[in-house]
C-alpha cells in the first residue's frame, strides 16, 4: 500500500524541474530514505552510548552496537 504526500515549491523550482525532466516521485522517496537512514543511525548511537554507559565502559563499541541491533530486530 502507498500513501501520497505533497510538497509545496517555488513556481520557479517546478519550472526547473519540468526543463531537467526530473522523477520527483523517485527524488522525494530516496529523500525520505536517506533521512530515515541518517535517523535511525544517530538513534543507534545514541542508544549505544547510554549503554556503554550503563556498563561503564566495560564492553567495546561494536558489541554495544550489535546488541542495539539485536534488540530492535526483535521488537
Amino acid at each position: 500500500m502507498t500513501k501520497t504526500v505533497s510538497a509545496k515549491i517555488p513556481d520557479e523550482m517546478k519550472a526547473a524541474i519540468d526543463r531537467e525532466d526530473i522523477n520527483v516521485s523517485e527524488v522525494i522517496r530516496e529523500a525520505i530514505e536517506d533521512a530515515l537512514t541518517e535517523q535511525r543511525r544517530e538513534a543507534l548511537q545514541r542508544d549505544a552510548a547510554t549503554l556503554r554507559e550503563s556498563v561503564g565502559g566495560q564492553v567495546d563499541s561494536e558489541t554495544v552496537t550489535e546488541a542495539v541491533r539485536e534488540t530492535r530486530r526483535d521488537n
